[in-house]
C-alpha cells in the first residue's frame, strides 16, 4: 500500500488504527481520464485531497465470538461518500463516523474515495456508479445481498449519493468497461444536509464550481440539479437536515423530497432546528442528535436491518 493510502487509511481508523483495511482500487484497468501530472494526493487537518486514485476502503462488519459473523444487517451493506465540497473528502467528521454506526449495526462499509475538482464531472458521477457496480458484482466474495446496497453521503458525498439514486442509468457515468452492465442501482440512499441545488440562491457556495467548473452549459446544470432528475425508479431515501446550516440550507433537502413525493417514491424526510454544516454524528444537539436512530428505524422498518 503506498503512503498516500496508508495514511488515508489510519487518519479515518482514528484510534482503531492497528490493522490495515482492504482497499479496492476502482479502475485496476487504469483510471479514466488519468491526469499523470495531476500530483500527489495529500492529507491537510483531516481531510484529503487531489484524489487521483479512486478506492474503496473495505470495513467488514463485527464478528461475533469464534468468528461467527455477528452481522444484524441480512446482507445489507453501505457505501459511504464523504463530503467536502467536491474539494477535500471529510474522512474523519463524515467517514469515520458513519462507518463506526454502520459498523455497530452489523452494516459492512465500503468507504468511497472519489475524484472531485481536478476532474469535474462526470469523474465523481463514475466513481460512484462504479463502487456500486463492483460491490454488486462481488457480493458473494463479501457475504452481502447484491439487491441490498445502501449508498449514503453527507453535503456534497449526499449530492454524490443522490447522482447514484437519480443518475444511474445515465450514458456519463458509463466508460465502456465489461462492469458496465452491472446495475448501478442503490437499493436506498440515505442523504445528511446534501447539495442538491446546482444555481441560486440556495446552492452551496463552491460545490456547483467545483464539479461543473466556472461556466458550465445550461442543460449540464439542469442535469446535475437533482431535484429535477428524480423518477419513478430513484431508490427509497432518508434525508435529514437542520433549519442552522447556512452552507447547504434545508430548501434543497425539501426539493429532493418533494420530487420524490411527486413521483411516487418511499421517502423519509427529518427537519430539526440545531445543528450547523457538517454536524455529522455529534451528541450535544438535543433531537438533532437522534437522526440516526431514525435513520436505524427507518431502515429496519425497509426489511434492511433486522
Amino acid at each position: 500500500m503506498n503512503h498516500t493510502l496508508g495514511l488515508f487509511t489510519c487518519l479515518f481508523l482514528s484510534a482503531r488504527c492497528f490493522a490495515e483495511p482492504l482497499v479496492i482500487p476502482l479502475w485496476p484497468e487504469g483510471v479514466p481520464d488519468a491526469q499523470p501530472a495531476g500530483g500527489a494526493e495529500f492529507i491537510k487537518d483531516d481531510r484529503l485531497y487531489n484524489v487521483q486514485i479512486p478506492t474503496l476502503t473495505y470495513f467488514p462488519a463485527p464478528k461475533g465470538p469464534a468468528g461467527v459473523d455477528g452481522s444484524k444487517a441480512g446482507g445489507t451493506v453501505a457505501i459511504v461518500c464523504p463530503g467536502g465540497g467536491y474539494t477535500r473528502l471529510a474522512i474523519m467528521n463524515e467517514g469515520n463516523g458513519l462507518t463506526q454506526w454502520l459498523n455497530s449495526l452489523g452494516m459492512p462499509v465500503f468507504l468511497l474515495k472519489y475524484r472531485m475538482k481536478e476532474y469535474g464531472h462526470p469523474a465523481p458521477l463514475r466513481d460512484v456508479l462504479r463502487a456500486v457496480r463492483l460491490v454488486r458484482s462481488r457480493a458473494a466474495e463479501f457475504g452481502v445481498d447484491p439487491q441490498r446496497i445502501g449508498v449514503f453521503g453527507s453535503s456534497a458525498g449526499g449530492h454524490l449519493a443522490a447522482t447514484a439514486g437519480t443518475l444511474f442509468n445515465h450514458p456519463a457515468g458509463r466508460t465502456g468497461a465489461a462492469l458496465d452492465a452491472v446495475s448501478a442501482r442503490p437499493d436506498f440512499i440515505v442523504l445528511q444536509y446534501p447539495v442538491i441545488f446546482m444555481e441560486g440562491p440556495r446552492a452551496h457556495h463552491g460545490s456547483p464550481e467545483s464539479l461543473l467548473g466556472k461556466n458550465p452549459s445550461a442543460d449540464l446544470v439542469a442535469l446535475m440539479s437533482l431535484d429535477r432528475q428524480v423518477t419513478q425508479d430513484t431508490p427509497p431515501a432518508f434525508l435529514v437536515a437542520t433549519a442552522e446550516d447556512t452552507s447547504v440550507p434545508l430548501e434543497n433537502s425539501i426539493a429532493f423530497f418533494t420530487a420524490l413525493r411527486r413521483a411516487g417514491v418511499p421517502a423519509e424526510l427529518h427537519l430539526y432546528e440545531k445543528g450547523p454544516h457538517g454536524f455529522g454524528l455529534r451528541q450535544d444537539l438535543g433531537p438533532t442528535s437522534t437522526w440516526p436512530r431514525r435513520a436505524e428505524e427507518w431502515m429496519r422498518s425497509h426489511g434492511w436491518l433486522k
